[in-house]
């Protein structure tokens, strides 16, 4: 892969990387600092995590919530963290549309009348976050929902949805993308603007 940075844009964080132009939102040491941040939020709201779960939605959303629960790990006794991972793509409304993997889900519990957090990198149309709603609803009806998020595209939803924790908010064209690498896929933690 080849990157380097332009004389003049070097202060702006912006790049170019195979003819697309990129600029910085999170760096490493920023992702991080914010998933720290984003469990200490998670944990003020759930003390000791009672009657709390938390489900990372596949593929990409599992990065972040496998981080922030192994924070969580440090912050209160590990058997109290039930942790689930849950995969969408049959709950999609473009399945028919377009070819999905689907992955594995992994949810060894009841959510009935449990509070759960739904984790998810990047918030943007919802339509992910109301597949996974759905989809959460095989498992038995929560007490309550709320969602985590590592980035919030503001002002491009198609549904009412919000999240309650997010790392960075960011406001896009329609025509820009949100990439997240992941150092236990890509090498790296990074957020970039495409």
């Amino acid at each position: 892969m080849f990157d380097f940075r332009l004389p003049g844009l070097k202060e702006s964080g912006y790049f170019y990387q195979k003819n697309f132009a990129l600029k910085t939102i999170l760096s490493g040491q920023q992702v991080g600092l914010t998933v720290k941040r984003l469990a200490q939020q998670v944990l003020e709201n759930h003390l000791q995590l009672k009657d709390t779960v938390i489900i990372g939605i596949q593929p990409r959303g599992v990065y972040l919530s496998d981080q922030v629960v192994d924070e969580l790990k440090t912050l209160v006794d590990p058997s109290s963290i039930s942790y689930g991972k849950l995969d969408i793509t049959f709950y999609r409304d473009d399945v028919r549309k377009e070819f999905h993997n689907a992955n594995k889900t992994d949810i060894p519990f009841s959510i009935e009348n449990k509070k759960v957090i739904i984790i998810d990198d990047v918030l943007y149309t919802g339509r992910t976050i109301r597949a996974a709603l759905d989809a959460l609803l095989d498992f038995g009806r929560p007490a309550k929902v709320e969602l985590c998020v590592l980035v919030d595209r503001r002002f491009s939803r198609e549904f009412p949805i919000q999240p309650d924790y997010v790392g960075r908010a960011i406001d896009t064209a329609i025509s820009q993308k949100v990439k997240v690498y992941w150092s236990e896929k890509d090498g790296k933690d990074e957020v970039v603007l495409l």
